[in-house]
């Protein structure tokens, strides 16, 4: 097994140590009791991820999948809440005030849309 592996088992390990330590201790903050059986697992977790153990690599193997397969589905979601709840309303917004920003205007009769500088020389004081 190569050091790579390795590594990430021992990640793989300790993430859920701490993913099951969260499940365990939470029912406290509503004066419940603590989940044993979370601790029992969040230990094992925890001594096969310090030792490296090769027995976390089928399970790291099918945690990566699953990763896989969500980010093919819930990125595109995501993105287009963001493109819907924020592109779109701003250019919504920017064309009733009539703002153009970017300076993007269609003419036809131009030859070029390259802007002419008039002062070459400037100084690097300020440029942010």
């Amino acid at each position: 097994m190569d050091k790579k592996n390795n590594t990430t088992n021992k990640n793989f390990g300790l993430v859920f140590f701490v993913f099951f330590m969260i499940v365990s201790f939470y029912p406290m903050l509503n004066q419940g009791n603590i989940r044993l059986w979370s601790i029992i697992i969040g230990f094992t977790f925890l001594f096969l991820g310090l030792t490296n153990s090769i027995l976390l690599t089928p399970l790291n193997g099918l945690w990566y999948w699953i990763g896989l397969f969500l980010g093919k589905f819930i990125a595109p979601i995501i993105m287009g809440i963001v493109y819907f709840a924020v592109v779109f309303p701003t250019y919504l917004i920017l064309s009733v005030v009539k703002k153009n920003y970017l300076n993007i205007n269609y003419e036809r009769n131009k030859n070029t849309y390259w802007i002419d500088v008039v002062n070459e020389k400037t100084s690097m004081k300020d440029q942010f």
